[in-house]
């Protein structure tokens, strides 16, 4: 079985998130620029088998693609040509850097460490893919 990984794509970082093997788990695994994603997805596989990726996809509240869609739409296209094996499964990520932030608050981030977005993206990239298994357990339960 291979992991699940999850992408909070930006203009300028990647917040990345993957499962455990078992694919029970959600971790935080990095936070990369946009325009190195590639690479470290290319390395990342090579260790880690990976059954599927979970993308965020930002929609307004009206749920029509918000702008930044026109940002990660050629991140997908791209990923698409260079891993044509790994499905992509896009889902609403609507107020995921909303809820980070509260989980750093909650968890005692200091002020100082809660202004670095790459944390924020990380942790954006664990609770999208969070969701998506919770979602995958409530479909298990109907």
């Amino acid at each position: 079985m291979g992991r699940i990984v999850a992408l909070d794509i930006g203009r300028k970082r990647t917040g990345i998130a993957a499962t455990d093997p078992l694919q029970i788990i959600a971790n935080g695994i990095a936070t990369v620029a946009t325009a190195h994603l590639f690479d470290f997805f290319a390395s990342y596989i090579q260790e880690n088998p990976v059954e599927l990726v979970v993308i965020g996809m930002p929609k307004q509240m009206n749920n029509e693609p918000s702008e930044a869609v026109k940002y990660i739409e050629p991140v997908i296209n791209r990923f698409k040509k260079l891993h044509p094996q790994i499905p992509i499964k896009l889902v609403d990520e609507r107020f995921t850097s909303k809820i980070a932030f509260q989980t750093m608050l909650d968890g005692g981030v200091k002020k100082m460490d809660r202004r670095d977005k790459a944390m924020v993206d990380t942790i954006s990239a664990t609770i999208i893919l969070q969701s998506y298994l919770e979602s995958l357990d409530f479909d298990k339960q109907k």
